[in-house]
């Protein structure tokens, strides 16, 4: 008897709450940082573990070293094209049928 009165006493509990919590409204800007914190709280690990564990990034900051200072000997050139020709298009009319 005593299982069946706490069943029915944290069922009754449960069914209040779940009334509380639909006439429960909070502003739109909370949803918003609720969101932004759920994804940096699911992608915590990859966000700042990742620059931790990875050496790369330690490369990565050092300063690149240009194999040459000097411009290429061979120029890049783009093909132009022959400017596009007015084409006039006759207009039919409907007819009826």
């Amino acid at each position: 008897m005593k299982v069946w009165l706490a069943c029915f006493l944290v069922l009754f509990a449960l069914a209040e709450l779940f009334d509380w919590l639909q006439e429960f409204n909070l502003p739109l800007p909370i949803y918003i940082l609720g969101g932004a914190f759920l994804a940096v709280a699911s992608n915590y690990d990859k966000i700042v573990g990742s620059y931790f564990a990875d050496s790369s990034i330690e490369a990565s900051l050092e300063q690149p070293q240009l194999d040459s200072l000097t411009p290429s000997t061979n120029p890049i050139s783009f093909p132009i094209s022959s400017p596009v020709e007015d084409v006039q298009t006759s207009q039919t009319s409907p007819t009826d049928d």
